[in-house]
């Protein structure tokens, strides 16, 4: 097959990385994949596995740009594409119209977040042969939208053979001046409301009072004019004298070692629609704790894979990490069944697989 996937993203985040993941697992499986992506790019470099002559740079401005839908209707003429797959909402419209200039060619779209779509796409969308979402609850929106046979529900994949790296984590630690015998606590996301990192560090400060070495850190930025979030977090951090306990990482480019080296992940979120921080902590091996997320809920069994806490609730975080450390063995075990799980449900190859599949089927029609 020949696959073009389409991302205006200009940052690199988890849709970047299922993006890039993806390409590559295509390409590995034998399919020629090209990709068209936005000018000026942060993100470039990780996609360089593709030959230079198969990735297109576009405006890709916004969902009414149609120059970039009249520059993507050729690139799929020229090369005879057969699979267009647009993985931002903002990109549907374009890829849309480009496909609907470029017949027979098929239109998929992922969906990584639950917001609900708007109702222009319901119309300008019609065009679309499958809507990949990313969990169950997504899944849920998207039927709002679109006909219930044309949703695929395909959660995103990682990396399993990269995680669970014991020397990587003792070398993270020291590489960030974290004692290797420390209680080590971590938080994954962009610095903002969704991920919701104030309450992280108020569940700090109590966990602090009773594990009086442990330390945090937490990796992300604040990609916001002025970074007015994270001002707010250091001020905070120095309110709660959580000062010289947080480690700030605004990027960490292998994530690998950073959940080896951590004792336990917490997501803090207000939403999420699929959780990649909180897969790639289960492949490691690390115990997680999370907020009762649509996504959280769909891959953690309480107890058993990992412990769900009410949003917006630092105490009840708190206090489910705080029974972790008290009972290592169950810390142990959890993060022992998590892994189990993610091998099983959560591995690239498998959404890989299942999106050639899914390719295969609309190209049969």
């Amino acid at each position: 097959m020949r696959i073009l996937q389409i991302s205006s993203a200009e940052t690199f985040g988890g849709g970047e990385r299922h993006f890039t993941d993806l390409c590559r697992g295509l390409m590995e499986a034998g399919n020629e994949v090209f990709a068209a992506v936005r000018y000026g790019n942060e993100w470039e470099n990780e996609i360089e596995f593709l030959p230079a002559s198969n990735v297109f740079h576009l405006s890709l401005a916004n969902s009414l740009d149609l120059l970039s839908a009249r520059r993507l209707s050729k690139i799929i003429r020229d090369n005879k594409i057969d699979i267009v797959h647009a993985h931002a909402a903002r990109d549907y419209p374009v890829a849309s119209v480009a496909v609907r200039l470029s017949p027979p060619v098929k239109l998929v779209l992922s969906r990584h977040v639950i917001f609900p779509m708007k109702n222009l796409h319901k119309l300008v969308l019609k065009n679309v042969d499958r809507v990949i979402a990313v969990s169950e609850p997504t899944a849920t929106h998207l039927r709002k939208v679109f006909p219930p046979e044309k949703i695929a529900v395909i959660s995103n994949g990682i990396n399993i053979e990269k995680n669970g790296n014991d020397a990587a984590g003792k070398e993270f630690r020291f590489e960030h001046n974290i004692p290797y015998d420390v209680p080590l606590i971590g938080i994954v996301g962009e610095l903002g409301e969704v991920k919701r990192q104030k309450d992280f560090l108020l569940a700090a400060e109590i966990i602090k009072k009773e594990l009086s070495d442990a330390m945090f850190v937490s990796t992300g930025m604040d990609r916001a004019i002025g970074q007015p979030y994270r001002r707010d977090l250091k001020r905070l951090e120095k309110i709660l004298g959580l000062q010289g306990s947080v480690v700030w990482l605004d990027w960490v480019n292998d994530m690998s070692p950073f959940y080896s080296a951590l004792d336990l992940l917490v997501s803090a979120s207000s939403t999420e629609s699929f959780g990649l921080a909180i897969s790639e902590a289960m492949g490691s091996g690390t115990a997680v704790v999370a907020t009762r997320t649509e996504g959280a809920s769909e891959l953690i069994e309480d107890g058993v894979t990992g412990r769900l806490v009410p949003i917006g609730e630092p105490v009840e975080t708190a206090k489910a990490v705080l029974e972790l450390f008290e009972n290592p063995e169950l810390r142990s075990s959890i993060g022992d069944n998590a892994r189990v799980y993610a091998v099983s449900n959560l591995g690239l190859d498998r959404m890989v697989s299942s999106i050639i599949e899914l390719y295969n089927e609309i190209l049969e029609f």
